[in-house]
């Protein structure tokens, strides 16, 4: 009884988050804290980096004491002088130990800092994948809310009946736009427009006629060219006759 309340009591907060839960906000949010990432990270690497150089700089301290100490063991038993080449002997066998685990230390962190640059790597990698898959994700979301609304108001248009009535006006204005047309085709039909064009001719004609009149009474006429009437003068040649008057006289 007191499991299934307790399943009761989560499915009711469970369902409550997941009413809250905004997924574009949500997608933003987790872009904004994998980005927040990168400078903690950079931060944890340079700590190790740090660590290594330290580690490096203790093992050249130490090499370079090894050096002096060696130095000095033999300028010490060149000199006979057994009680310091003893002193520095010590001396030398702790620096070598120090150096030991230092060089131990050393081969840890370089270890770390490679580790924690592939991490880093793999890291950014997913991250520039994570975003990329968000951001498209927030795209198609907004592509599908301007589609939601795009279809709102389409459906809103058809159910309102402003689609009816502009197809209505439409049709009609087509009608009458056909029925006036084919009225002024018959009407053009019925006119016998040869007759109106020799109307119009005859009285351009009359109208010239009554111009050319007022310009003559005026004197402004052009002068007319007078025609030269060619007449032959030439007499024709009088026709032979076979008939003769009187008798011929014949000389002796």
């Amino acid at each position: 009884m007191f499991q299934r309340f307790i399943r009761a009591i989560k499915s009711m907060f469970g369902g409550l988050v997941s009413s809250m839960e905004d997924p574009k906000l949500i997608l933003e949010q987790n872009i904004r804290e994998l980005n927040d990432q990168i400078p903690q990270m950079n931060e944890n690497i340079a700590t190790v980096k740090a660590n290594a150089v330290m580690l490096r700089k203790e093992v050249d301290r130490y090499e370079k004491t090894i050096a002096e100490v060696t130095a000095k063991i033999r300028s010490a038993i060149n000199a006979d002088r057994d009680d310091l080449a003893e002193g520095y002997a010590l001396q030398l066998e702790k620096a070598k130990e120090n150096l030991g685990h230092s060089k131990e230390q050393l081969k840890f962190a370089d270890q770390a800092y490679e580790k924690a640059l592939k991490v880093k790597k793999a890291f950014m990698r997913e991250k520039d994948r994570k975003i990329k898959e968000a951001r498209e994700a927030l795209r198609a979301s907004e592509r599908a809310e301007w589609q939601s609304k795009v279809a709102d108001a389409l459906e809103t248009f058809e159910t309102g009946g402003l689609d009816q009535t502009h197809n209505d006006m439409l049709s009609r204005l087509n009608e009458t736009t056909a029925r006036n047309e084919a009225r002024m085709e018959i009407a053009l039909e019925s006119v016998d427009t040869e007759t109106m064009e020799i109307e119009a001719n005859a009285e351009k004609l009359r109208a010239q006629e009554l111009v050319n009149q007022f310009k003559q009474e005026m004197g402004k006429a052009p002068a007319q060219k007078e025609k030269k009437i060619e007449i032959d003068e030439t007499e024709p040649a009088p026709k032979e006759s076979g008939k003769t008057v009187g008798k011929d006289r014949t000389k002796s």
